[in-house]
């Protein structure tokens, strides 16, 4: 389980990551890619063991001559290398999975930023707060609409704690990159995660649950910032901005102010038809998916 001399990070690149997504922008999310890797090199070194053990007695004991074989042999030691090995496997990989995945799973007690996000059909709204719990009180919030991507700005190399929220269906919070997602449930379940970021940049989100008509809508996006853009992001939030001005405060201007990994859909389609004859020119239809917030 211990690669000595290189980095997990380093040694499982050259092999493609075993499969594994290699562009993680969170701590947690690199426990989970040493795990993996540790756990497929593992997996690969008693397969090429087994592997051998079976082709050596293939050759070694294949049949000489017309004489029956001995029908009955017994070895005490080769027996209990053969049920305490797999027993050790199965103890060591339990172990390693088990610290990973309460370290993912670990909540800590004071956070850096509170992020209550609340998903709806179908769109989402991102409440910075100013402490935890549902009697907090919001501070600043975004919220997504049908014509503009909403977008949840965090700072890097600080604890941000997620609480999760929907006002009808289940819906799924799922960036790529965080290699992680939770649920988000209706009524008094708040699924609460925590991560901390690595990684400046911009990367989309999602909706993972199918909710309905719309679910391919709810799409937003992900900034990942400095510690000091983010606080000037959200005191320009909270001095009452849009999010598009807060952006361009710490230099996001233009269309950089918008979503850049994504885009509002446009089916240009009649709510009760789906013939392309009849597609809908422009957005201004009554039939078109109205607006979910500002």
């Amino acid at each position: 389980m211990v690669l000595s001399g290189c980095s997990i990070e380093s040694f499982g690149s050259k092999f493609g990551n075993f499969g594994w997504p290699s562009n993680g922008i969170s701590l947690q999310a690199h426990k989970m890619y040493d795990l993996w890797i540790a756990a497929v090199v593992a997996a690969l070194v008693v397969g090429i063991f087994v592997w051998g053990l079976i082709f050596w007695c293939i050759i070694r004991y294949r049949k000489r001559g017309d004489a029956l074989p001995v029908q009955t042999r017994f070895n005490m030691p080769m027996e209990v290398l053969y049920t305490v090995t797999p027993v050790l496997v199965v103890v060591v990989l339990f172990y390693y999975t088990a610290i990973v995945q309460t370290d993912v799973d670990k909540l800590s007690k004071n956070p850096d930023q509170v992020v209550q996000i609340t998903a709806f059909k179908w769109n989402w709204e991102f409440d910075y707060r100013d402490g935890q719990g549902a009697q907090a009180n919001t501070v600043a919030s975004t919220v997504g609409s049908s014509e503009v991507i909403p977008l949840l700005v965090l700072p890097t190399n600080e604890t941000i704690r997620f609480e999760e929220t929907s006002k009808d269906v289940i819906h799924s919070f799922w960036v790529p990159e965080l290699l992680f997602k939770r649920d988000v449930f209706p009524g008094n379940v708040r699924n609460v995660f925590e991560v901390t970021l690595d990684k400046e940049g911009r990367y989309v989100g999602r909706c993972a649950e199918l909710c309905g008509t719309y679910h391919a809508f709810m799409q937003f996006e992900l900034v990942a910032v400095s510690p000091q853009k983010f606080d000037q992001y959200l005191q320009a939030k909270i001095a009452g901005q849009t999010t598009q001005q807060a952006m361009a405060t710490i230099g996001f201007t233009g269309n950089q102010a918008y979503a850049v990994t994504t885009e509002p859909f446009d089916t240009r389609r009649q709510k009760n038809s789906w013939n392309q004859h009849d597609a809908v020119q422009g957005s201004d239809s009554p039939n078109t998916v109205p607006a979910s917030g500002n």
